[in-house]
């Protein structure tokens, strides 16, 4: 019975996680629920995952990271990187290689929302099209995460799991071997066919991109209007239509988020809002459509006035809120004109849109808001503009804690071991906050308790599906379809199965359910465990066929101007390669 009934809440998490009806890590605290409520986990087995050291490795390791990027060392060497490579197509090797290199040290999703208003202020200044260069850059990020053990937190969880079930730890650079060569197979993969198949899309003109044409307009206000002398916040229409005034136009002046303006007659108001309320409107308030109005990105910027766009990145903490909810112009002195979610265009209700993980948001704004914007944690803000005041002299120290943090996890100096890369996280988060790099507030703040939540709820599923014996169950049904053919054939089946699962749900939650039935695979094989582990490790932490398969390919979706199929042009081609490329090289670097 207790087989029967971890299987069902396996699938029904696999379901839920690949549905994406809840965010994936409420899914993963109901599964713990549900391992309490039916007695399969004890109390205390199902609060392990939360003191699991690969769960507080992963949170230090995304204090670490914030710590590069609060103190502008990140920036420093994005920039120059930008300002390499005379050819466009040449241009991919030091952008994918610095990419690469940042994200085998640190999360990759930092590395991308420093990288993207940068590639995207090189593309304007050379007249490149974005969309040739946001998803090489993605992949790059993820290429550099197979190289070390802290490049992704499936790295980490792939090896708590491991050293759990008593075939030990990974050491820190035990995959770099692997991930050097899939680094240069990838960065080959675009030089000779990946950077040809991109299409030439995204930059140009924002109000074209987010198709405002016939949802922004000018409406004149006539002699009879009963606005004359009032105020739009007495008339509410924001409230009553979705009307949203943007400007009032009164000779050469121009007065934005007008509420309180008094309005007289001539008076041009530029509107937001669908045609439908607009021409309701228009006869009971005396207004007259400008009929040779045409819409430009210029006309919602003024002298003080920005049109820009900011995108919503993973552990933003508008996610799952709406714009009403949050008093968005009220709290960011910003208006919203439209919402981007996976190449659709969002303009209508926006106050009652939810704002989900890679979102872009087309906004109006002062421009001495920018600034302050580009320093909030919850915004990517996708233009280069004058960056936020970072801690002076501070980015070499940065530099030197994440150096160290590496080295007395990699080398035996202090003991006749390495130290455990759990301790040496930790005394390199406290470092970095002694040494002011970071604040104690920016550390909480710079923590995806989203990822910790969700190792916290799936690790006791990996749990209970060795104990009850689950794995070996479904490890049995495995066997019998490819293990006749031996253990190659084996580890082929889980790589693809694992890149499957990774492309639809969570590359974490993909590696704890796979992992326990590699390990029971294995030892019905008689074979040792770890090539089968590196194969899941490898398979999850890289996901290209889809734009939601990994974090860092959602939050170029947009940007880029990408559609679904693009990713799969591109990435289906380069998932194969690494295929085929892990199941030739895991078996001679890690032996059956």
């Amino acid at each position: 019975m207790e087989i029967l009934a971890v299987f069902l809440i396996l699938i029904g998490a696999v379901v839920l996680f690949a549905t994406e009806k809840f965010p994936v890590d409420f899914v993963a605290i109901g599964v713990l629920g549900a391992l309490l409520v039916s007695g399969i986990v004890s109390p205390d087995q199902a609060i392990s995952g939360f003191s699991n050291p690969a769960t507080v490795t992963v949170g230090a390791m995304f204090v670490l990271s914030a710590g590069l990027t609060k103190t502008g060392a990140l920036q420093v060497v994005a920039r120059w990187m930008v300002k390499l490579g005379k050819y466009p197509v040449l241009l991919l090797v030091p952008l994918m290689a610095t990419a690469a290199v940042a994200s085998a040290f640190i999360n990759n999703t930092p590395v991308v929302a420093v990288f993207l208003p940068l590639v995207l202020a090189m593309c304007a200044k050379r007249n490149l099209s974005p969309s040739k260069f946001l998803i090489p850059l993605s992949f790059a990020s993820q290429f550099g995460g197979v190289c070390t053990l802290i490049g992704t937190s499936t790295n980490l969880l792939v090896s708590e799991i491991s050293a759990r079930s008593g075939y030990g730890a990974f050491s820190m650079f035990e995959f770099s071997k692997l991930g050097l060569i899939m680094m240069a197979a990838g960065i080959v993969y675009f030089l000779v066919a990946g950077y040809w198949m991109l299409p030439k899309r995204g930059g140009g003109q924002l109000t074209e991109t987010y198709q405002l044409g016939e949802y922004i307009t000018e409406l004149r206000v006539m002699t009879k209007s009963p606005l004359i002398g009032t105020t739009l916040s007495d008339h509410a229409l924001g409230k009553r239509h979705d009307v949203t005034v943007l400007e009032i136009l009164r000779g050469d002046r121009k007065m934005w988020a007008p509420r309180s303006e008094t309005i007289q007659e001539g008076d041009v108001f530029l509107v937001r809002g669908p045609m439908s309320e607009l021409m309701e409107l228009r006869g009971p308030l005396h207004l007259e459509l400008e009929h040779q109005f045409q819409l430009q990105d210029e006309t919602l910027r003024a002298e003080n006035l920005a049109l820009m766009e900011t995108l919503i990145p993973p552990q933003s903490g508008l996610i799952g809120k709406t714009l009403s909810q949050i008093e968005f112009h009220r709290r960011y002195n910003a208006i919203v004109l439209a919402v981007q979610r996976r190449g659709q265009t969002l303009r209508d209700s926006l106050s009652r849109v939810r704002l989900k993980s890679g979102d872009a948001l087309l906004m109006q704004a002062p421009k001495e808001e920018m600034v302050k914007l580009r320093g909030n944690p919850d915004f990517v803000l996708l233009e280069q503009v004058e960056e936020p005041s970072f801690r002076k002299g501070k980015g070499p120290l940065a530099l030197l804690i994440i150096g160290l943090v590496v080295l007395f996890a990699s080398t035996p100096i202090l003991a006749s071991a390495p130290l455990p890369i759990l301790a040496t996280a930790v005394v390199g988060c406290v470092a970095m906050v002694m040494t002011r790099c970071i604040s104690l507030e920016e550390a909480y703040q710079a923590i995806d308790w989203k990822v910790i939540f969700l190792l916290a709820g799936v690790l006791p599923l990996g749990l209970a599906m060795q104990e009850t014996g689950t794995a070996t169950w479904i490890a049995e049904q495995g066997i019998k379809l490819v293990g006749a053919l031996g253990p190659v054939a084996v580890l082929a089946m889980l790589y693809l199965l694992t890149a499957t699962l990774t492309e639809c749900m969570s590359n974490n939650a993909a590696a704890v359910l796979l992992a326990p039935i590699a390990i029971s695979t294995a030892k019905s094989l008689e074979i040792s465990p770890i090539p089968f582990l590196m194969a899941i490790m490898f398979a999850a932490s890289t996901a290209f066929a889809t734009p939601v398969g990994y974090q860092t390919n959602t939050m170029v979706y947009n940007p880029g101007g990408y559609r679904f199929l693009d990713f799969m042009k591109v990435g289906v081609p380069l998932n194969l390669i690494f295929w085929a490329i892990a199941v030739y090289f895991i078996p001679k670097f890690w032996p059956f």
